[in-house]
């Protein structure tokens, strides 16, 4: 029994240093199973890990190298970040027992090759971060063939290079593939064939050849491909060649890519065969050229399938000299939805947007567009079927001219006009006649008139200079009035069918019952300021005053104005030199000592020393501080003029506040030149554990140095005084 008490005592006390051990490492671990280690400068995985953690973060460290050891008892771990250290090599068996692992991320390592033995125990692993490491390849085989469960996978570096047969072999399915290859030179038909569905997929590329390869093996799989740092060469090429329909993938996006005229125009011709592509996106993108696009071949080539085009922040450098896409017509007959945002946009011809016969969405957010140019761009007859249309961010600023033209549409039933400034709001204006979504936020405007049309259902004019709002919309359902000048809310009567509104941040003070008539409320979120605006600021008017009072109260207490001005003063004495040249020493010695030893100080010690000869010149606070002088540089000058500081100690001294605030300064200045200049003087027995911990330099004089002690018996007290007489003639 003893025997199994005494097992059951070490196992326990064990655990108990492990878990001491991973405390001390990572201090964050806590009672959630989380354990947040990183940015530590850790260069090792901290022991003690318990099989009670599911959460180990462990990135932005040093770590070099992982042990089979070291996660060992980790059994129940979810997730292992281990990203941005250096880790350069694994031993194969280092994630053996992590089974239930769904999260590895070991991105931005410095590891050089990838092993499959790594991953083979990693049943449940969902979702592995390899990127930004220094493998050049995958190996012969695939790594992650028993990976049965990933869903996202993110792998390749500026070193990566080459694609095999055979390294994505295991994989079914994933949600995301990020494959970082801009500097990726081979790549093997046939490589990404083996994974049957892709949702997403990213992958950087530079080598124009290499895209137009994975492209033909992605038409079955991918849903979204997004190509990013491509610079597009002219492909010739058939990306489809003898593929077999239906396609799966459905939008390309490019990113970061650069474009000429020419292979603009011979993209839009190979992108024509891929029969499932209903959408195509560029962001960020940069385009050398004018429009000079070949229309006769992309003409020739017939319909595109295309739906959706996106353009966002595309970089024209003479962007006034591009041309208006004349012969282009017969190609956007089937758009649907058109965004060219930030982009520079001014105008759109008349007779290219009349040939928008299906677009249903149009976004010109952030552009050029001006009053005189949108005359144009909606011309009569234009965008036929437009149903919603976003033009805000432009130039606008004629609120009425812009209604005018807006008129044209008559099928719109969505407006956003937004951050235009137009400044001043008519009477009337013109709107489709179908309008029932108009935004009007931030537009500068002072009022609300009878311009805002009676058909809408939802309505924004928030961050305006609203002072009121009374208009009879009888359909509104929403209304949005944040950021304005509001005193009353608005009738209810007006606006019977309202089911939201939002008033916030505006100077609403009380609500009458009046303006509750009609409809009932049905939910109202109004945070605490709104509801109690003079209370609130109250309550943090008290706050800060009873902050400022235990401020004041902690800072008497404790005298931080003391210790303030006497570093400020200890400051501009470090500035001086260390010591006082000689012609500058006025005394033998400054003495400290505490009030309640004056007599023996005044009657005995000074007596016996100022009539010895010759005598010696003592200084003391008494006598001879400088009236009307602070006490502070009192302190400093008698020190810096003084040839040796005599500390009377006795208990006394050492509970004296007083005697505290010299040895302070003492603590500052005179321990830190020169030990030597001190004389100790111990009164009474004293233990040096009295003397506060904060003056630790003095404690330790008092162990390692050699004081003298005032004797009682008189027949000791002369040699008493020829020690002291010699400490200060030294």
């Amino acid at each position: 029994y003893t025997w199994r008490v005494w097992a059951i005592y070490m196992v326990f006390a064990a655990n108990l240093s492990k878990q001491q051990a991973l405390k001390q490492a990572c201090p964050s671990c806590d009672a959630a199973q989380l354990c947040n280690c990183s940015s530590m400068g850790l260069d090792f995985i901290p022991s003690g890990l318990t099989a009670k953690i599911t959460v180990l973060n462990l990135a932005h460290n040093r770590i070099k190298h992982i042990q089979s050891q070291d996660l060992q008892q980790a059994v129940n771990l979810r997730a292992l970040l281990l990203q941005s250290n250096k880790i350069s090599s694994i031993d194969e068996d280092s994630f053996q027992s992590l089974a239930k692992l769904e999260l590895l991320d070991l991105s931005n390592n410095s590891l050089a090759h990838l092993s499959p033995v790594w991953f083979q125990h990693l049943f449940s692993l969902q979702h592995l971060r390899l990127q930004g490491n220094f493998y050049r390849d995958l190996g012969e085989s695939s790594p992650f063939s028993s990976l049965r469960n990933l869903s996202s996978l993110c792998l390749g570096n500026p070193r990566f290079s080459v694609i095999r047969q055979g390294n994505f072999e295991g994989i079914e399915l994933l949600n995301k593939l990020w494959i970082d290859g801009r500097n990726l030179s081979q790549y093997e038909q046939g490589s990404l064939k083996l994974i049957k569905k892709i949702n997403h997929m990213i992958i950087n590329l530079s080598n124009s050849n290499v895209f137009s390869e994975i492209v033909r093996d992605l038409l079955h799989s991918v849903t979204w491909l997004e190509v990013r740092e491509i610079k597009l060469a002219v492909e010739t090429k058939s990306m489809v060649q003898n593929s077999i329909r239906p396609f799966r993938i459905q939008k390309l996006t490019f990113k970061d890519a650069f474009f000429t005229d020419q292979s603009v125009s011979r993209m839009i011709v190979l992108l024509k065969e891929i029969t499932s592509l209903q959408e195509l996106e560029a962001i960020d993108c940069v385009l050398q050229g004018k429009g000079l696009w070949d229309t006769e071949e992309i003409i020739s080539s017939g319909q595109s399938f295309v739906k959706t085009i996106s353009v966002i922040n595309i970089m024209i450098q003479k962007f006034h000299l591009f041309f208006d896409l004349n012969g282009m017509e017969s190609q956007i007959n089937n758009l649907e939805r058109l965004t060219i945002a930030s982009s520079k946009v001014f105008m759109v011809p008349c007779k290219l947007a009349k040939h928008f016969s299906s677009l249903l969405y149009l976004d010109f957010n952030d552009n050029l567009l001006v009053n005189n140019r949108l005359n144009e761009t909606i011309c009569q007859g234009a965008w036929p079927s437009l149903q919603t249309l976003n033009l805000s961010q432009n130039s606008l600023k004629s609120l009425k001219d812009t209604a005018k033209c807006i008129s044209r549409l008559s099928k719109l039933n969505n407006l956003d006009i937004s951050q235009n400034n137009f400044g001043e709001i008519p009477d009337m204006c013109d709107w489709p006649k179908y309008l029932k979504y108009l935004n009007l936020s931030g537009t500068q405007i002072p009022k609300v008139t009878t311009c805002i049309p009676m058909t809408l259902e939802v309505l924004d004019v928030s961050a305006n200079n609203l002072k009121e709002f009374g208009l009879q919309l009888p359909f509104l359902k929403e209304l949005y009035l944040t950021k304005n000048q509001l005193k009353t809310l608005p009738g209810a009567a007006p606006i019977p069918n309202l089911v939201a509104m939002s008033v916030r941040r505006n100077k609403l003070n009380s609500f009458s019952k009046e303006e509750f008539e009609g409809a009932q409320v049905g939910a109202v979120h109004l945070s605490l300021m709104e509801c109690h605006r003079s209370l609130v600021v109250s309550l943090i008017c008290i706050l800060v005053f009873l902050v400022i009072l235990i401020l004041v109260a902690v800072g008497y207490k404790y005298h931080a104005v003391w210790y303030l001005r006497m570093t400020w003063a200890w400051l501009q004495a470090k500035r001086k030199p260390k010591r006082a040249p000689p012609k500058d020493i006025c005394y033998d010695a400054f003495v400290s000592y505490s009030e309640n030893d004056s007599n023996w100080v005044e009657n005995i010690m000074v007596q016996e020393l100022e009539q010895a000869c010759p005598p010696f010149r003592l200084c003391l606070h008494k006598r001879d501080f400088v009236p009307g002088k602070w006490i502070v540089d009192n302190i400093i000058d008698s020190i810096e003029k003084s040839h040796k500081t005599l500390f009377v100690l006795s208990e006394h001294f050492v509970q004296s506040e007083w005697c505290k605030y010299e040895l302070d300064f003492s603590h500052f200045r005179l321990f830190d030149e020169n030990n030597d200049a001190v004389i100790l003087v111990l009164l009474e027995p004293i233990q040096s554990k009295a003397i506060p911990k904060r003056f630790c330099k003095l404690r330790k004089i008092m162990n390692t140095k050699t004081y003298l002690e005032w004797p009682i018996g008189e027949d000791q007290q002369q040699i008493f005084w020829e020690n002291l007489k010699g400490a200060l003639k030294s």
